[in-house]
């Protein structure tokens, strides 16, 4: 098995599956990504070529974009690396990081870990911070025709997995109801450390769009 010549395979069919892909969830994303977990595997004792696999293929068919289906994302990455002749406990392993990285709410118990899955979702969860995720997230709310802002429309921080998947709040609400969570949901030192960098920005933007719309609701933490 060529690692180096399977990477470079994967790097190509996520490149051209997600061609079209939502602007938040398009190749750029998948190197942004790449780029985190490489930088936090550094720190860790990680088999490295399943990192940059499960990083590479864990918004390979997001459940967002494809009606809520979560098994569609695990089992194109399990046939294309099938093709490759990868040894099946390598995919076994990439399609568990791929089932668990997202958040979904956050309030799901995470029924398979390992320092890989570790890894590549705390790279994921970066890209969802800092300004990078600003952008991200106001993306994605444009695409689905949300609302900026409903200063009557309180977050809902105790969101089942299919409230949050079939939620329509406002693109502010995700704020509160995912991302200010990620920071102390990160696993890694790395990790935890360039999140806090990140969620420190994103405070003082909501800080700044709420001056400029002249409202700061009831609900804001100080």
């Amino acid at each position: 098995m060529e690692k180096e010549q399977i990477i470079l395979k994967t790097r190509y069919f996520v490149r051209e599956t997600l061609r079209n892909a939502e602007g938040g969830h398009d190749w750029f994303h998948i190197e942004r990504v790449l780029k985190n977990a490489r930088e936090i595997a550094a720190g860790e004792e990680v088999d490295h070529f399943v990192v940059e696999l499960g990083a590479l293929l864990h918004d390979i068919a997001d459940y967002k974009f494809h009606n809520g289906d979560e098994s569609k994302g695990p089992k194109i990455a399990r046939e294309f690396l099938q093709s490759q002749l990868v040894p099946v406990s390598i995919i076994n392993h990439v399609e568990n990081i791929i089932k668990w990285v997202s958040f979904k709410g956050g309030n799901e118990e995470q029924e398979f870990s390992s320092i890989e899955l570790s890894v590549v979702q705390d790279a994921d969860r970066l890209d969802a911070l800092g300004a990078i995720g600003i952008a991200r997230t106001f993306n994605y709310g444009g695409y689905r025709g949300r609302a900026l802002f409903d200063p009557q429309i309180e977050p809902n921080l105790n969101m089942s997995k299919e409230e949050y998947k079939n939620s329509t709040a406002p693109t502010i609400n995700h704020f509160y109801e995912k991302l200010f969570l990620l920071k102390d949901r990160m696993n890694t030192p790395t990790g935890r450390k360039l999140a806090e960098e990140r969620h420190s920005f994103m405070k003082q933007f909501l800080q700044e769009f709420y001056r400029e719309w002249g409202h700061t609701p009831d609900w804001e933490t100080p």
